[in-house]
């Protein structure tokens, strides 16, 4: 199962607040288009696509391309901005044998329980060669990432519950992958602290429900006392894992 269940409340505050802005779009789409060239016919896989925020990005980046758009949630899917959403999952996903150009997984791979079934089902569905691009946190690579900074707990949990590069990378290899990269990629998540603050909701980040209340409200109060002050927007930075 997920980490978290994905209900009404987590969809509505994700839809609320995790949509990236231009900016922190543009850093991804740079980064992407390292390891991918799109091209008019090719389909790209969002898969665990939420809300469906990257895959309409895609669509509008990449016109010609097809968006194949999985979710297993169905609050996730009563919201999509990107249509269709089709039900699925890592082990489980709606398409036909060696049908997919490149497989996007975007904070999602610590949500996956058989990491081992997500390569091997991953592997049926993808061309030979194409990519798998895993944006995500990891542990002992948090060092940008801007919840670590006021919920110190939240490293704890990220290094108890999320998968490290390395465990990713073995349960891929298992199934004929092999890293084809791994950079961090900074994103403007926020236009200030204060912003991100103002629109924080609990229930759309993983990490803070994996802490207690008390650690919450503690990080919460830490968070508002440093936007007070602050200038300049809130940086985040993730890692971009590819396989091929």
């Amino acid at each position: 199962m997920a980490l978290i269940a994905y209900d009404e409340a987590d969809a509505a505050a994700f839809e609320a607040t995790r949509h990236l802005g231009d900016d922190a779009l543009g850093a991804w789409r740079e980064a992407i288009t390292r390891y991918l060239d799109p091209q008019p016919g090719m389909c790209l896989l969002d898969l665990g696509c939420g809300t469906g925020s990257w895959s309409q990005a895609f669509r509008t980046w990449w016109p010609a391309t097809d968006v194949l758009a999985v979710e297993p949630s169905a609050a996730m899917r009563e919201r999509a901005l990107f249509e269709p959403v089709l039900c699925g999952d890592a082990a489980d996903i709606p398409a036909e044998d060696e049908s997919i150009d490149a497989v996007w997984v975007s904070t999602v791979i610590h949500h996956v329980p058989d990491l081992a079934a997500a390569a091997r089902e991953i592997r049926r569905v993808l061309k030979p060669g194409g990519p798998v691009l895993i944006r995500s946190a990891f542990p002992g690579r948090h060092e940008g990432i801007t919840l670590c900074r006021f919920w110190p707990e939240v490293i704890t949990a990220l290094n108890d519950r999320y998968p490290t590069v390395a465990a990713v990378e073995a349960a891929f290899a298992a199934s004929g992958f092999t890293t084809a990269g791994l950079e961090p990629v900074a994103q403007v998540s926020a236009s200030s602290l204060q912003e991100a603050a103002t629109g924080l909701r609990r229930e759309a980040h993983t990490l803070l429900q994996l802490i207690s209340d008390d650690a919450y409200a503690q990080g919460v109060e830490r968070l508002h006392a440093a936007a007070r002050t602050a200038t300049g927007p809130s940086i985040d930075v993730l890692d971009l894992l590819v396989l091929r």
